[in-house]
């Protein structure tokens, strides 16, 4: 019987597993792992307020919870401490049907371009964007009979979106052609065709005005000054530090030097 030696015999004591191709994951773990990264490709807060709304909605859909435990009730919040509703009513959009979709498009659309767009790297801005609307929403809630202020909160953010971006030519549902400036004002006017009330419309207009009046108008007038200071909690949580060109680290901070750099050379031959 003939011995083998050398390459031979290394190559048939070798696994079996090594000589198996590699089987490609199923089409579900792909689209799964697709699916991921364009979730986590979403813009922090416009993921985190899109995917509270979406929950929310769902489980009131299975009947989880009701829409009884989430609308806005001053009596219930001051007198029995449900302070959850101060949020919740923010984040209940109807069940399910063209009112929800409808407003989850624009709420994603025009939450993430901000984010994206002028207040990109400015997390701690957007977000104190985000108080400083629905604090005076629910000012103005505790004089109204207003149950759930969510589309009040899209229509904010897309009139900051439309008034920083003057210029942009918009098509509605290929009807209408108009500058975004007037974009609130068309959804307004498509909300009264569907015979919905404008005051939600209204609200929201208002205050993304106010918001881009003190934010972006006021402060570039002739005596005026920025009155929106974000706290510097939420630039803690929410912004990374940049770094200062002028720090100098300690020296047990520093990187090793090369211990080749740290011998001495020989001085040359005289």
């Amino acid at each position: 019987m003939a011995v083998l030696k050398g390459p031979q015999r290394r190559f048939l004591l070798q696994p079996r597993s090594l000589h198996r191709p590699v089987p490609a994951p199923p089409g579900g773990a792909m689209a799964y792992q697709g699916f991921t990264q364009e979730y986590l490709g979403i813009p922090a807060v416009t993921r985190a307020y899109t995917t509270a709304c979406v929950l929310t909605t769902a489980a009131v859909q299975l009947e989880f919870i009701t829409p009884f435990q989430l609308y806005f009730n001053p009596d219930l919040i001051f007198r029995k401490f449900q302070i959850w509703r101060l949020i919740t009513n923010f984040l209940f959009f109807g069940p399910l049907g063209f009112s929800f979709f409808f407003n989850m498009i624009f709420l994603y659309r025009y939450c993430r371009m901000l984010e994206e767009g002028s207040f990109r790297g400015r997390t701690a801005d957007f977000v104190f964007m985000f108080l400083f609307g629905g604090f005076l929403m629910t000012l103005f809630g505790l004089f109204a009979s207003l149950f759930f202020l969510g589309q009040a909160f899209t229509i904010m953010l897309v009139y900051v979106w439309s008034r920083r971006n003057p210029y942009i030519r918009m098509n509605f549902f290929g009807l209408l052609n108009f500058q975004a400036p007037f974009l609130p004002w068309v959804l307004m006017g498509f909300s009264l065709l569907l015979g919905n009330s404008i005051i939600i419309d209204l609200l929201g207009i208002a205050v993304g005005h106010i918001y881009y009046f003190l934010e972006d108008v006021f402060p570039n007038q002739p005596g005026g000054k920025k009155l929106l200071l974000t706290p510097g909690f939420l630039k803690l949580v929410f912004d990374t530090p940049e770094e200062d060109p002028n720090y100098n680290p300690l020296p047990e901070d520093q990187p090793a030097a090369d211990p080749d750099q740290n011998e001495q050379q020989p001085p040359p031959p005289q």
